[in-house]
């Protein structure tokens, strides 16, 4: 199974890796610093460097769902590719980046409003939470506001693992009803920002709140009798 270098630090651009099998779905390797489609947050893309100077790009990166294998998605067919190939795996960082800063602002989102969260997109420039308020009026100006404060006050963003006996415990802690936390692993990740927002997430973030900058909910709509959607963008 592929090691999941981003789990314990986002922050890493690049890794060594070893090509572990290549199939219609992608390439694998035994370990990489690409987050895999999931949780609303986009696959990275980026380039893997043969040890000859060949690059190979890669537009997307997604999960098999019968292996759970990390998939490598190359732009074009790599019919060539060696099992046990060496090669550097590169991420496209300024877009990752983005989406750390998107994602960590999603969570703050999330402690402002008191609902469960029924749908989540993660975009380089604006994101969207969907939620579940059926009679609920929302402040655009007073979120933007709350929002903004929340990430100047520069709060630690940490991880730490439970087991999937405690996630059980403390269903609390899990906000989405489209996105289920990954079980059956035996732990699970929990993002805890400073206990303004703690839930499970699987996704990549920033250290700090003040690295997000600016946020303005760009809109809100009401998408059903039961749905709310709220849509930030990065107010440069």
């Amino acid at each position: 199974m592929t090691i999941n270098l981003y789990e314990d630090d986002a922050f890493l651009k690049n890794c060594q890796a070893e090509i572990t099998d290549v199939n219609d779905l992608g390439i694998c390797l035994n370990q990489t610093v690409f987050y895999s489609t999931g949780g609303g947050q986009p696959g990275d893309s980026g380039v893997l460097t043969l040890e000859n100077g060949d690059t190979i790009k890669i537009k997307t990166t997604i999960k098999d769902r019968e292996s759970g294998e990390i998939m490598h998605v190359p732009e074009e067919d790599q019919v060539d590719l060696k099992v046990g190939a060496k090669v550097v795996a590169s991420i496209d960082w300024d877009r990752r980046y983005q989406h750390m800063k998107m994602h960590s602002c999603l969570h703050l989102l999330c402690s402002l409003i008191d609902a469960d969260v029924t749908g989540c997109s993660i975009g380089e420039e604006k994101s969207r939470l969907d939620f579940d308020l059926p009679d609920q009026l929302l402040d655009k100006e007073k979120i933007t506001a709350d929002l903004n404060e929340l990430i100047k006050t520069n709060y630690d963003i940490n991880s730490y693992w439970i087991s999937d006996d405690e996630l059980k415990e403390k269903p609390e802690l899990v906000r989405t009803m489209s996105v289920k936390p990954p079980t059956g692993y035996g732990r699970v990740r929990v993002i805890d920002i400073n206990n303004v927002d703690k839930q499970p997430c699987g996704g990549t973030h920033v250290i700090k709140t003040g690295e997000i900058g600016p946020i303005k909910v760009q809109k809100i709509q009401k998408k059903s009798t039961h749905n709310r959607r709220i849509t930030i963008a990065f107010d440069n």
